[in-house]
C-alpha cells in the first residue's frame, strides 16, 4: 500500500479506523477527489466523512507537504482517499452534498 501511493503507513487513529482485509492488512486507499486546500474543503470533507464511519486520508501532491508546513495551506491542493471498500458510499456522501449546496445557493 505505501510504496504504491508514496506514503509511510496509516498515523496512529487512522490506522484504527481504516477496515483491514481477511488477512489483516489494511484495504488499499482509493482516490476520491481532489479539493483545494485554501478554504479547508479538505478538512471540512474529511470530518464529514468520519461523521459517516469512512476514514480518510490527505495528501498534498507535489510539493504541497512543504507548502503545508511551512505556509499552513498547500499550494498544489489535496487529495483526499479512502478505503476502496468505502469508496462508493464516499461518492454517494460527496455527490448529496454537493446537491445540497446547489439547491441552498451556497
Amino acid at each position: 500500500m505505501s510504496e504504491e501511493y508514496g506514503f509511510s503507513p496509516l498515523p496512529g487513529e487512522l490506522m484504527k479506523k481504516w477496515p483491514k482485509t481477511a488477512t489483516g492488512e489494511p484495504v488499499p486507499p482509493k482516490f476520491l477527489t481532489h479539493c483545494p486546500s485554501t478554504d479547508m474543503a479538505d478538512v471540512l470533507l474529511v470530518n464529514m466523512l468520519d461523521a459517516y464511519g469512512i476514514p480518510a486520508l490527505i495528501l498534498h501532491p507535489g510539493d504541497g507537504t512543504f507548502g503545508k508546513v511551512v505556509l499552513g495551506l498547500s499550494g498544489t491542493g489535496s487529495s483526499v482517499l479512502v478505503p476502496e471498500t468505502m469508496l462508493a458510499d464516499a461518492e454517494e456522501l460527496i455527490k448529496e452534498n454537493q446537491d445540497d449546496e446547489l439547491q441552498s445557493g451556497v
